[in-house]
């Protein structure tokens, strides 16, 4: 087991990484701090990991939200199926939220456990490569909304992480890939090392193997951790962590939430970015080059919905928490591994890259 420290002073936490975590009970108990325990997780999580968590934590007064899984299901809604629970079965505000599951799951749980009597300690255990190496750590939680995703949420620290390599053996493969395309981002932001080791063993990943994805997660989580800890709040470089995101947010808005996953609106909104960023004239054609090839050798689609023509991405680019004052504002790529802070560009420059790009 390797463990990484999210340094956030009193809100500092650890990142458990290892295989066969989901059956230490010690590791588990040693962050709860209360008798009651509501665990939230999904349809599809709940057959496989449930029974395994609840063995964990025998003795205890535990309760069970099992949500539908998908995107389209991450709603005001659904969070307050979680209240419902927690109000229903009277737990206090020492109580303690397990999210079991993905990113969908982990954002949900955490914005619960944010809001119930105006705070809760959580855990999360993120069950994809997803959310093992991005949703999970960092705090951020929420919902999203019919008009913008992640448009409705909180910054909120859990109390641990507990990635379990072994759970990504029942991963599917296209999940697999959508989880890469964060991997990927690490290195193209700020880890160029990393990026070229990716290169060399994405075929590795892909056929899961244990050291090359173990290795991948860690590195992936010391990278995010090192961004959190320096700027918890994302005024300033955290927010390079939403490279791609805000095309690949409106790709996500636009086709409807769960018609793409989330990792694939990334790799088509992160192509979209190093084209731009290509028109800025801060990335050369070589690189733009690695980048689609690195996205293309994970099997990540890097072409944008033919529906979403430019006018509508800009309208649902709009809505997006980096603009200020009506500005679209993207992070680009000066090269591989530095990414710009949010940067405005000419519309001009814009609607070309979202008319023109083709892959």
């Amino acid at each position: 087991m390797k463990t990484l420290q999210v340094d956030l002073g009193a809100r500092a936490y650890p990142i458990y990484i290892g295989s066969g975590l989901l059956d230490d009970s010690a590791l588990l108990r040693r962050h709860i701090q209360s008798q009651q325990v509501m665990v939230v997780t999904n349809t599809t999580i709940a057959p496989l990991y449930l029974d395994r968590v609840l063995n964990l934590l025998q003795g205890l007064h535990v309760e069970t939200v099992v949500l539908p899984d998908g995107e389209q299901y991450k709603t005001l809604d659904s969070v307050t199926r979680i209240f419902d629970h927690l109000l229903q079965k009277k737990f206090s505000r020492n109580a303690g939220l397990i999210a079991l599951g993905g990113g969908v799951i982990g954002d949900m749980g955490g914005f619960a456990a944010a809001c119930y009597q105006r705070g809760i300690s959580f855990i999360q255990i993120p069950t994809t490569l997803l959310a093992q190496v991005d949703s999970s750590v960092g705090g951020k939680t929420g919902v999203n909304h019919p008009l913008g995703k992640n448009m409705i949420g909180a910054f909120y620290q859990p109390q641990c992480v507990i990635a379990d390599m072994a759970v990504l053996a029942t991963l599917d493969d296209r999940q697999l890939s959508a989880g890469l395309a964060e991997v990927i981002k690490y290195g193209l932001i700020r880890d160029p090392d990393f990026f070229s080791w990716l290169e060399r063993h994405c075929n590795d990943l892909l056929q899961r193997d244990s050291q090359a994805l173990a290795y991948a997660v860690e590195r992936s989580c010391w990278n995010k951790a090192q961004v959190v800890a320096a700027d918890e709040m994302e005024t300033g470089v955290r927010a390079t962590l939403n490279l791609g995101h805000t095309f690949g947010h409106a790709i996500e808005t636009g086709m409807g939430y769960g018609s793409y996953l989330h990792g694939e609106a990334v790799a088509i909104g992160t192509c979209l970015a190093a084209d731009l960023s290509r028109r800025q004239g801060w990335l050369d054609a070589d690189a733009v080059s690695r980048i689609e090839r690195i996205f293309k050798a994970a099997r990540l689609p890097i072409v944008p919905p033919s529906q979403l023509d430019s006018k509508r991405f800009m309208e649902l680019m709009a809505v997006d928490k980096k603009n200020v004052d009506g500005l679209i504002r993207l992070i680009l790529l000066k090269s591989i591994g530095a990414a710009t802070l949010p940067v405005s560009v000419e519309k001009k420059l814009l609607e070309m890259t979202l008319s023109d790009y083709g892959g």
